[in-house]
C-alpha cells in the first residue's frame, strides 16, 4: 500500500489519525460474563464474601466520625430540631444512587465499580476520568481519615498531648509542616491487614464496625432515657421544629448527604462476592438502610436533649450528655469516633487497589497493578502502593483542605453510574470487541450472513459511539424531539429499533445538558435574574422533555440479556436515574471554586497520562468489533478450529 505524496496526502493522514484518536475515546469493552473464551492471565480474586461481609464493608465505610460532629453543625446552622428529616431526605437521595449501583453491580460484577460500568456503557475516555477521580478520592480520603484518628486517640490517653512522643504530632520549624506519625502508622497497619486476605480483613472491619455501632446504640438508648426523664427540652421551643424553614432543612440535607458516601465500596468488591447477583444488591441496600436508621435515631435523640442553638459544634453529643450530668459518656463517644474512623480508613483503602487492578487489566495502567497474590488472592502490589502513598500524605500533609476533592470523585461516579443505567436500558452496545486472534472465525461467520467481512466486523474504528453523527440529520436534536412529539400526539409511537436508539441516545444527552443548565441556574445566584430564569426555563424544559420521551418510548429488548441476567432490576426508570443525576450534579456544582480548581489540576494530569500511556496501551487497541448476536457463534467456531488443529 503506497503513501500518498503532497500536502493533501499529509492532510488526509493527519485527518485519519485525528479520527482514530477520537474514536479511541469512545471505544467500549465487554461485560466479563460475555467473555466465554477469553480469560485473564492473572490469578483471580478470592470468592469469599457474603451478605454479612458486604454489610460490614458498607456500614464501616459509610459511618465515619463525621456523624459525631455533623449533628451539631447542621442543627445549629440549618435544620434545628428537624435534623432527622434532613438525614431522611439525604438518605433517600443516596438511595437513588444505591438503586443504580445495585442493578449495575449485579449485571457487571467485576472489580472497578463505577469505572467498570462507565467503560462498558460510555466509553474509554469517560471511564478513565472516573477511575482517575476515584484514585484521588480513595487516596486522599484514606490520608484524611488517618489524620483524623490521632487527635481522637489522644483523648483516650488523657488529652491532646496524651500520645507517646514517637506517635504524637510534631511541628517542623522553618517549613511549617506538622507531621503525624500516628496517622502514618495506622494507615500502614490497615494496609498490612488488607494484604492478609479479603475475608480476614472484612472480619476485622466487622469487629471494629460493631464497636462503632454499639457506641451509637448507647447514644440512642441512654439519650432516649434522659430525654424521656427530662421531657425532651430540645423539642419544646417557641420556634417549632423548623426554625430555619423547609429551605433550611433541605440545606441541611445537602450537607449531611456526604455522610452517606461509602456504600459504593461494596460494589468495588463485586468480583470477590460468592453470589454477586443476589448478594450485592442486598449488601448495598442493607448497609445504606442501617446507616440511615442509625443517623436518624442519633439525631432525633441528640437534638431533643438540648436546644439546638446551645449545642457545641465540635462535640455536640458529648456536650449534650454533659449538660445532664453524664460527663463520663464522652469516653464512650470517643471510642465510637475512633472505631468509626478506623473502619472508614479500611473502607477508604480497600477499593483503591481494585480500581487500579481493573484499569491495569484494561491496559490503561502498568500491569504491575494487576498482579494478584497466589497465596492471599488480593492485589497485594496495588494495596501496598496505595498504603504507602496514603501513609506519606497522612504523615506530611494537612489534607483537610483537600477533603472536598474526595466528594468530587464520588459524585462524578454516582452521576456516571446513573447515566450508564439509562444507556443499558435504552441504547446498550450492539457491537462488542473480540481479540484479533479470532479474525479467521469472524471472517468465516461474517461470510455466512453478509458475504462481506467488511460489513460484519472491523479493526479499531468500529467502536459505535452512543450517538452516530454520520447517520444523523443536520439538526438531529430538534428533528428527533419534534418527530417524537408528533407521534405521541397521534397516539402512535411504535418506532423502528434504529430510530428508537437514535431518539433515546439524543434524549439522554439533551437531558444531561438540561440538568447542567438547571442546576447552574439554581446555584449561580450572582448571574443576572433574566439569565437565570432563561437558563432555568431551558434546562427544566429539556429535563421534562427528556423524561417524557424516555418514558413513552420502549426500552431496548437487548437489556434483558445484557451482562449477568436474573439479578436486581432498578425500578422507576427513567425517573429514578434522572433525579439521581439532578441531585448529584447540583451537589457537584456547589462544592466551591477552590475545590474545582484543585480537581481540575488532577484531571488535567490524568488526561496527559491517558493520552501518552493509557490510550496507546489499551487492551482495545487491536480488537475487532462484531455484532453482539454473533459472539457465541464466533467463539464456538474458534473453539472448533482449535480442536481440529
Amino acid at each position: 500500500m503506497g503513501v500518498v505524496e503532497g500536502e493533501s496526502g499529509k492532510g488526509d493522514g493527519v485527518k485519519i489519525k485525528g479520527v482514530e484518536c477520537l474514536r479511541s475515546l469512545v471505544r467500549r469493552k465487554r461485560v466479563d460474563s460475555e467473555q466465554g473464551t477469553t480469560s485473564h492471565t492473572h490469578h483471580q480474586l478470592a470468592k469469599a464474601l457474603t451478605v454479612p461481609h458486604l454489610i460490614a464493608i458498607g456500614v464501616g465505610s459509610t459511618i465515619g466520625a463525621g456523624v459525631y460532629i455533623l449533628v451539631g453543625t447542621v442543627a445549629r446552622e440549618h435544620s434545628g430540631p428537624a435534623l432527622a428529616f434532613s438525614f431522611l431526605i439525604a438518605g433517600f437521595a443516596a438511595g437513588l444512587s444505591a438503586f443504580c449501583y445495585a442493578e449495575l453491580s449485579s449485571r457487571c460484577p467485576s472489580a472497578g465499580s463505577a469505572y467498570h460500568y462507565s467503560y462498558i456503557c460510555l466509553g474509554e475516555c469517560v471511564a478513565w476520568l472516573i477511575g482517575w477521580g476515584l484514585i484521588l478520592e480513595y487516596t486522599v480520603g484514606g490520608a484524611a481519615v488517618g489524620r483524623g484518628i490521632s487527635p481522637n486517640l489522644a483523648l483516650l490517653f488523657g488529652g491532646e498531648n496524651g500520645l507517646p512522643f514517637f506517635l504524637a504530632r510534631h511541628n517542623i520549624p522553618g517549613i511549617d509542616v506538622t507531621v503525624d506519625p500516628c496517622a502514618a502508622v495506622l494507615v500502614l497497619v490497615v494496609t498490612g491487614l488488607l494484604c492478609v486476605g479479603i475475608k480476614e480483613s472484612t472480619f476485622a472491619q466487622g469487629i471494629i464496625t460493631t464497636g462503632n455501632v454499639c457506641a451509637m446504640i448507647f447514644v440512642i438508648i441512654a439519650g432516649g432515657y434522659i430525654g424521656f426523664k427530662s421531657g425532651w427540652p430540645g423539642y419544646k421551643l417557641s420556634s417549632g421544629i423548623f426554625p430555619f424553614g423547609v429551605d433550611g432543612m433541605l440545606a441541611g440535607s445537602a450537607t449531611v448527604f456526604f455522610a452517606y458516601i461509602g456504600f459504593d465500596s461494596v460494589a468495588s468488591t463485586a468480583e470477590e462476592v460468592k453470589n454477586p447477583r443476589r448478594d450485592l444488591p442486598l449488601g448495598i441496600a442493607a448497609s445504606l438502610s442501617v446507616c440511615c436508621t442509625l443517623y436518624m435515631l442519633v439525631s432525633m435523640v441528640v437534638v431533643g436533649l438540648v436546644p439546638y442553638y446551645t449545642m457545641d459544634p465540635d462535640t455536640p453529643i458529648s456536650s449534650a450528655f454533659a449538660s445532664h450530668g453524664m460527663q463520663w459518656a464522652a469516653y464512650v463517644i470517643t471510642v465510637g469516633a475512633v472505631t468509626a474512623l478506623c473502619s472508614t480508613l479500611m473502607g477508604s483503602i480497600l477499593p483503591q487497589p481494585r480500581i487500579l487492578m481493573a484499569m491495569a487489566r484494561d491496559g490503561l495502567l502498568p500491569s504491575f497493578f494487576s498482579d494478584v497474590s497466589k497465596k492471599t488472592q488480593v492485589p497485594v502490589k496495588g494495596t501496598i502502593t496505595t498504603g504507602i502513598v496514603a501513609a506519606l500524605l497522612a504523615f506530611f500533609m494537612d489534607v483537610s483542605q483537600l477533603a472536598g476533592m474526595v466528594s468530587v470523585g464520588t459524585l462524578l461516579a454516582f452521576t456516571m453510574v446513573a447515566i450508564s443505567l439509562l444507556v443499558i436500558r435504552y441504547v446498550p452496545p450492539k457491537e462488542v470487541p473480540l481479540a484479533s486472534s479470532l479474525q479467521e472465525s469472524i471472517h468465516a461467520v461474517s461470510l455466512r450472513y453478509s458475504g462481506s467481512p467488511k460489513e460484519f466486523g472491523s479493526f479499531k474504528d468500529s467502536t459505535v459511539p452512543l450517538l452516530k453523527k454520520d447517520k444523523f440529520p443536520a439538526i438531529p436534536a430538534l428533528q428527533v424531539v419534534e418527530g417524537t412529539f408528533k407521534q405521541l400526539a397521534e397516539g402512535n409511537y411504535k418506532l423502528s429499533d434504529d430510530k428508537r436508539r437514535k431518539i433515546a441516545g439524543w434524549t439522554i444527552m439533551l437531558t444531561f445538558v438540561g440538568v447542567l443548565l438547571l442546576t447552574s441556574a439554581a446555584s449561580y445566584v450572582f448571574l443576572p435574574s433574566l439569565l437565570r430564569y432563561l437558563l432555568c426555563g431551558v434546562g427544566g424544559g429539556l429535563v421534562l422533555s427528556g423524561l417524557t420521551v424516555l418514558t413513552c418510548i420502549d426500552q431496548d429488548d437487548a437489556r434483558h440479556n445484557f451482562g449477568h441476567t436474573g439479578g436486581f432490576i432498578c425500578p422507576l426508570v427513567p425517573l429514578l436515574p434522572i433525579i439521581c443525576i439532578l441531585i448529584n450534579v447540583y451537589l457537584l456544582i456547589n462544592l466551591g471554586s477552590q475545590t474545582w480548581m484543585r480537581v481540575s489540576v488532577w484531571l488535567l494530569i490524568g488526561i496527559f497520562v491517558y493520552l501518552f500511556y493509557g490510550r496507546r496501551h489499551s487492551s482495545l487497541r487491536d480488537v475487532m468489533y462484531v455484532p453482539r448476536t454473533h459472539v457465541d457463534e464466533i467463539c464456538s467456531s474458534s473453539a472448533s478450529n482449535d480442536l481440529l488443529a
